[in-house]
């Protein structure tokens, strides 16, 4: 434990409730609370001066040589003060963070990265009312996970220490810094720690949660890329290859989305009680491309081919073998999507799509363990269930699909999942799945105890999309930890320059919101809680739903340049 490492460094700062490393050891309901639930914590003043922070002794806090290079006072990008310090956990691992010099309320958050990450850049964007977050008084963090820039992938190339620290390490040895200098700057450690993150920043969420559950009391993981192998290979290659004509030609462009769109909302935007543009689960949308097909003599413009039609439900639905066998869970892109599948699909012949570069850099450098192949080509990806269980065998270490959060759970753990449901990076089918996976291995009422999931109709990755996008997933994490305030609804906003134009609630997983039928569809106010008496949707049965096991799971070292990996699981190369 993390916690037992600083108590041999600094043996006179700890001894108050929850302040070994973040462990959830602060119990509810022993403070009091304010208004959202937190505990009304006083505000702590630095006992050494920033400055004094530069080349802080910290041997012996986590498991290789740690540097403070700068600390300095700044205010850029705060509402208060702050101490930016910065520095190094060798061999690579940068790491970035704030710490409020005219007090902090004895609190921690550290944010993860997307993509495969490559710079510290501390994300508060799943916070947008979250006190501590807004006024300036938490201390936060990130890393780079261990490597900088290359967004090509090449930085994984011949690096497995690189490869260690991206998958799991780089999260892990920010925590015990970071809360080994807050120790040192406040003389106390803080009473609750949290982790923030988005995309490959959920992986990294999720792969707390299930590595090193000590490290923090609360955790939000959103849209997480914790099936990260078979994300960055199958589902990605086919959103580009299953478009493509015998001749390499694309056979959709993006110039026929807005009309896909349209027509998925004139089929289905009702189904949820009240027509705003938005499908409130699009599970239960069952739209037919087949109804955009031209007939004879129409404008090509106003309709779609045979061909067309045949990409657009296979984009819906996902990779598959020439049998059918999915090699991914079912519903690849919900409807409702369609207008953010320009990832994918180009706006015109020639032109290099988004998920066509994700897989590059992922298969060439990273993908494929101890191989590094920079002439690797989409082409080479075979769409069969012997190639899927040859990619993912040796990705244990990259992925966060252990459904057993036990240990977390039983040290008092929080986690809130949350998902847009028109993202078009991740399918939330994957989120379910996982989400699913825990209900099955840990029991429906156990799980309910400890984690919720939040679906978001029309927000897209991480954000954006027509949906109300705008919410605060960390306020309800931080109550639930420091009051056990449970989480209920989220209310989710539109803002375009300034001014809220909708507001929408948003409720746990099962629960929908239902519009009352009295006032405005853009008022919150309008909608209360309905949860289905069924969960709608195609189930979560694919090649690789057995993935979903702590028995997946590796941990690896470097060996010149070379990883290692154990244990050796023969059963990943069982053939479905």
């Amino acid at each position: 434990m993390t916690g037992s490492l600083l108590l041999a460094v600094l043996p006179v700062v700890f001894g108050s409730v929850g302040s070994l490393a973040g462990t959830a050891g602060a119990r509810p309901n022993e403070r009091p609370v304010t208004a959202a639930g937190l505990a009304d914590l006083p505000a702590l003043k630095p006992v050494m001066d920033c400055a004094e922070l530069t080349g802080l002794d910290l041997s012996g806090v986590t498991d290789a040589p740690v540097k403070i290079t700068s600390a300095t006072v700044s205010t850029t990008g705060a509402p208060a003060p702050y101490c930016d310090v910065r520095g190094t956990v060798a061999p690579a691992n940068t790491i970035v963070m704030r710490l409020p010099v005219n007090g902090w309320t004895q609190r921690y958050l550290q944010t993860g990265c997307g993509g495969e990450c490559g710079s510290a850049n501390i994300d508060y964007t799943q916070a947008s009312t979250c006190t501590p977050v807004t006024d300036g008084t938490i201390a936060s963090a990130t890393t780079d996970m261990g490597h900088q820039g290359s967004p090509d992938g090449s930085w994984a190339a011949n690096n497995p220490q690189a490869q260690i620290d991206f998958a799991y390490r780089g999260v892990h040895v920010t925590s015990q810094v970071a809360k080994a200098v807050i120790a040192r700057f406040y003389g106390r450690s803080p009473a609750y720690s949290y982790f923030d993150g988005c995309s490959d920043g959920g992986r990294e969420a999720l792969m707390e949660a299930q590595r090193f559950p000590g490290d923090f009391d609360g955790i939000a993981a959103g849209a997480p890329a914790n099936d990260m192998v078979v994300q960055n290979t199958f589902h990605h290659a086919w959103n580009v290859l299953t478009n493509l004509d015998d001749d390499g030609h694309y056979i959709l462009l993006a110039g026929k989305l807005p009309l896909i769109h349209r027509a998925v909302l004139a089929a289905c935007d009702g189904l949820d009680g009240v027509t705003d543009g938005l499908i409130g689960d699009p599970r239960q949308c069952h739209f037919d491309p087949a109804t955009l097909l031209c007939k004879a003599g129409q404008d090509p413009s106003t309709c779609l081919s045979s061909a067309e039609t045949g990409v657009v439900r296979r984009l819906h639905d996902g990779a598959v073998d020439e049998r059918g066998r999915r090699l991914e869970p079912a519903i690849a892109h919900e409807w409702g999507s369609e207008l953010d599948w320009t990832l994918f699909v180009p706006a015109k012949q020639g032109q290099t799509v988004g998920s066509e570069n994700f897989v590059l850099s992922f298969a060439r450098y990273l993908g494929y363990t101890n191989v590094v192949n920079p002439g690797w080509k989409l082409s080479d990806l075979k769409f069969t269930v012997a190639s899927f269980w040859k990619t993912v065998q040796s990705s244990g270490y990259l992925a966060a699909m252990d459904p057993d959060l036990s240990r977390f759970q039983r040290g008092g753990g929080k986690l809130l999942l949350w998902h847009g449901w028109s993202d078009q990076h991740i399918s939330p089918q994957s989120t379910l799945a996982y989400y699913d996976a825990m209900r099955k291995t840990m029991g429906r009422g156990v799980v309910d105890r400890f984690a919720k999931l939040y679906l978001f109709p029309g927000v897209a990755h991480c954000g954006g999309g027509e949906g109300p996008n705008t919410f605060d997933v960390l306020t309800p994490v931080m109550a639930w930890t420091e009051s056990g305030r449970q989480p209920g609804r989220i209310v989710a906003s539109n803002v375009t320059n300034g001014t809220v134009t909708r507001t929408r609630p948003v409720y746990p997983y099962p629960t929908v919101a239902r519009y009352d039928g009295t006032g405005s569809v853009d008022d919150a106010a309008n909608f209360v809680p309905s949860t289905p008496r069924h969960e709608p949707g195609p189930g979560y049965h694919w090649v690789g739903e057995r993935l979903y096991s702590g028995d997946y799971q590796t941990w690896c070292t470097a060996s010149g340049v070379r990883l290692l990996c154990r244990p050796t699981r023969t059963w990943l190369t069982a053939r479905a």
